[in-house]
């Protein structure tokens, strides 16, 4: 049962950095695009290895059938979020006791380390089952990063940004992080279209891994010039960034477990899994399925800031009860009808009503969650409550959804899909309205 927020306890704060509130508008902007860089550079290295999974999965793991190789590789993507609860609760108090921006850079440092490993990977006709063990541990790796990105970035977008427009400013961290994923299938088409099969499958799929090493240099530059928004005093206090604080905000905790779940299970059945989905289940042709997947990608990154700004009007309150109920009432008919379809307009087109209703959520994920904290333990509450629910159900879409398919049963995972939206519009009903009661300062 969802614990409530006693009436007494004080729901806004003053200003508690005079650096922050004397920003300009401009500044705000620049602090967005700095940290939002990093973000996109996270996020572009772990995709990479979704978009390029259906070519190496024969790389490091024994010859069988398709489907079990991409079992494989899902199992270890899966993995991966496994990663995310102690890379969100270690970055998390970094973050809340040291600043956002050491958190950032720390993150970014270690995702590039995760990639790089992943490019240099011998075999498993080189040197066995240690190739897949490797590969395990550089995911490991690049889970933890992604883990301590995600709470850091989403509190530090969410406290820069101005009152008047921080549902606009802030969904700037989804157009970045869908960026990333954008960036990454437009690297597979380009080699798709510059490589045979053959060549990517022997070498090509690690030419994305070490692109995103090489651009981690940018974002670690951009990351260390950025002004710090938490409060000295705050960070000094003995309970910063401590599970002890964040037990005292029961509601809020619970509230984000709720919509998370829902949440990541549906933005990865769209994005990363939906190119699986429509090569295995619709039997399109792997190199058309890029070209719709990046087409949808953009649309979607460019529409975040719209949806954005609407909570900015409506309330996120709002965004998340449309999220909800659009989800739970569409996720049947749209995956049964992609699961057929054969034209690749209409792919994009399906795909693309799906992401429209996850819009509601996406454009505000960090934000709403953000909202819900205090400053001395955000960044942590932001990334735990959000690692715990995407490991469980966002990392594994990938994997439920194969291991239904081979136990011919896939038309399931659309109805358990769906049951986890509907869990996220009860927990949205009963949400709080952040226009009356948000933890961010008015700076």
């Amino acid at each position: 049962m969802v614990a409530s927020i006693p009436e007494d306890r004080p729901l806004t704060a003053p200003i508690q950095n005079a650096a922050v509130a004397a920003l300009s508008t401009r500044g705000r902007i620049f602090a967005i695009v700095g940290s939002s860089s990093g973000n996109l550079v996270e996020w572009y290295d772990f995709y990479t290895y979704a978009f390029t999974s259906i070519y190496f999965a024969g790389a490091f793991f024994p010859k069988g059938d398709r489907t079990s190789q991409l079992l494989a590789t899902a199992g270890i993507f899966a993995v991966g979020f496994l990663m995310r609860p102690i890379g969100s609760w270690v970055f998390g108090r970094i973050a809340d006791r040291h600043g956002r921006r050491t958190s950032m850079v720390l993150s970014v440092l270690m995702m590039c380390a995760g990639s790089l490993a992943i490019a240099v990977l011998p075999t498993y006709d080189t040197i066995g089952t240690a190739a897949g063990v490797l590969l395990l541990l550089a995911r490991l790796v690049q889970g933890l990063s992604v883990g301590g990105e995600y709470g850091t970035s989403a509190t530090y977008m969410s406290e820069v940004a101005a009152r008047g427009n921080r549902g606009f400013l802030a969904s700037f961290q989804y157009v970045t992080l869908i960026g990333g994923q954008l960036l990454a299938s437009l690297v597979v088409v380009v080699l798709e279209l510059t490589l045979s099969g053959d060549e990517i499958r022997a070498w090509g799929w690690r030419v994305p891994f070490v692109i995103g090493a090489v651009a981690a240099v940018v974002a670690l530059y951009l990351r260390r010039s950025l002004i710090e928004t938490s409060s000295e005093d705050v960070r000094k206090s003995k309970d910063a960034g401590t599970i002890r604080a964040l037990l005292q905000h029961p509601r809020a905790f619970m509230t984000v477990l709720g919509f998370t779940a829902g949440g990541s299970l549906i933005f990865y059945t769209y994005t990363t899994y939906m190119q699986k989905y429509l090569v295995n289940t619709a039997h399109m042709a792997t190199s058309t399925v890029s070209l719709v997947m990046t087409a949808v990608l953009f649309v979607y990154m460019v529409v975040q800031p719209l949806f954005g700004a609407l909570s900015d009007r409506i309330g996120r309150r709002n965004n998340m009860l449309a999220f909800g109920l659009l989800t739970t009432l569409s996720t049947v008919p749209l995956l049964g009808a992609i699961g057929t379809v054969t034209n690749p307009f209409a792919a994009f087109g399906l795909i693309l009503c799906g992401l429209a209703a996850v819009s509601f959520y996406t454009a505000i994920s960090g934000l709403v969650k953000a909202e819900m904290f205090p400053m001395s333990c955000r960044a942590l509450g932001v990334g735990l409550s959000y690692a715990i629910a995407n490991a469980v159900f966002g990392g594994s879409a990938e994997y439920v959804a194969l291991w239904l398919k081979d136990a011919g049963i896939e038309g399931w995972f659309a109805w358990y899909v769906t049951a986890l939206c509907a869990i996220a519009f009860i927990v949205a009903i009963l949400m709080p309205d952040s226009r009356s009661k948000s933890m961010i300062e008015d700076n």
